[in-house]
């Protein structure tokens, strides 16, 4: 059964009921995001290292079958305050950013030895929700988080607390996990947290709350059926976990709403209903992560200059190849690396739009060189294309 074919009117049997084969397995590239709540023990401060060696074994095994795996996880604060000295109160922002810079040693080390028992590597990237939205920084991150998992790499991320300002102020992981999916075309985000889904209503509250297997349109109706944030030190809530779920299906990745209480968690996602599969929400989107980004793409309005290339590059666009710059014979605007240009070809006709790798000034130095030839006139290695497929749409 495919996703299309999965969206049933809401029922109380749970979202793996309504599979044949659970997401999870279909996923080629996950994220998985780890609330406080979870990570770290709220009477002692310290990490549950029995529950984290259960998810990153699940982690191993995901990766062992071939699929690219990228933790966001929470827990800095939470982890940290201990060691200065500030628990038992609420926190100033910079109190907050004090306790994140201690405790994001303490977590980064407990992901580096747990995963080390699988002879997997970890890379800490921090990020802020302005380095996934300003568009030269997430091409850098986006980068970075590519080639990390080309290298057989896990990279773990978290907001870099230590410089955030009003993000930290609501503990936005749940968001800042959509984004990176958004940013590297991942097709799957599971966030683990103390709740096994969205209800109709609080089920803390209302006794009658009635358990959404799937979602498949983030509506008024949806949103408002998010809560308060619960006590203690998890801090996103369903609030941001349904504004996480907007960003991740419009960028074409289905999501999942899961309780991590259980050991190995991720596992249990991929159990069917009758295995004793997890129950949790599932919010689907209507097109795969690649469409989705190529109909962003060839949707905007403005591009801010334009590559005219010749014959053969044009064929080599139509066979769904990238844009190299040998086919490029002229460059038109004023644009910046990332930057959303048209491709025309020499007779006058718009062919394509994409997302450029080189700036105006840099793409007038290399127009019509082999790659080969790239770091020779920039004084500079840069991408072999000038336009990668995957940053690409026709038409």
């Amino acid at each position: 059964m495919n996703d299309a074919a999965a969206r049933t009117e809401i029922s109380s049997t749970g979202a793996a009921a309504l599979f044949d084969v659970p997401p999870v397995t279909q996923a080629k590239r996950l994220i998985v995001k780890i609330g406080s709540a979870l990570l770290v023990d709220g009477a002692t401060h310290r990490i549950r290292r029995d529950w984290l060696d259960s998810v990153c074994d699940d982690v191993a095994a995901l990766r062992r079958r071939g699929v690219d795996v990228v933790i966001v996880s929470s827990g800095a604060v939470a982890v940290g305050r201990e060691h200065l000295g500030l628990v038992g109160r609420p926190l100033k922002l910079e109190e907050k950013q004090a306790a994140a810079a201690t405790g994001q040693i303490r977590l980064a080390h407990a992901y580096q030895e747990t995963l080390a028992r699988h002879d997997i590597t970890v890379a800490q990237v921090l990020l802020t929700l302005d380095d996934t939205e300003d568009r030269r920084r997430h091409l850098n991150g986006r980068a970075t988080i590519e080639t990390l998992l080309k290298l057989g790499a896990v990279p773990v991320i978290n907001e870099n607390d230590t410089v955030a300002t009003a993000e930290i102020r609501f503990g936005d992981n749940d968001r800042l996990a959509a984004r990176v999916a958004q940013m590297i075309s991942a097709d799957t985000l599971i966030l683990m947290s103390d709740i096994d889904g969205l209800y109709t209503a609080d089920p803390r509250k209302d006794p009658n709350a009635r358990h959404l297997p799937v979602v498949t349109e983030v509506t008024p109706e949806i949103e408002a059926m998010a809560g308060e944030p619960p006590a203690g030190y998890s801090s996103g809530g369903m609030v941001t976990k349904i504004a996480a779920a907007r960003i991740a299906v419009a960028a074409g990745c289905r999501m999942a709403i899961v309780s991590g209480k259980r050991m190995n968690p991720l596992a249990a996602l991929e159990k069917t209903a009758e295995q004793g599969g997890a129950l949790c929400t599932w919010f689907l989107p209507s097109a795969g992560p690649g469409t989705a980004r190529k109909r962003w793409i060839a949707g905007s309005l403005k591009p801010a200059g334009t590559l005219v290339v010749d014959e053969g590059a044009a064929q080599a666009l139509a066979r769904g190849g990238s844009l190299l710059p040998a086919g490029v014979r002229g460059v038109e605007g004023d644009f910046e690396r990332g930057d959303l240009v048209a491709v025309r070809t020499q007779a006058g006709r718009v062919i394509a739009r994409g997302l450029v790798a080189y700036s105006a000034e840099d793409a007038r130095r290399i127009q019509g060189r082999r790659s080969a030839e790239i770091e020779a006139s920039l004084g500079w290695r840069g991408r072999d294309e000038m336009i990668h497929r995957d940053d690409l749409a026709l038409g």
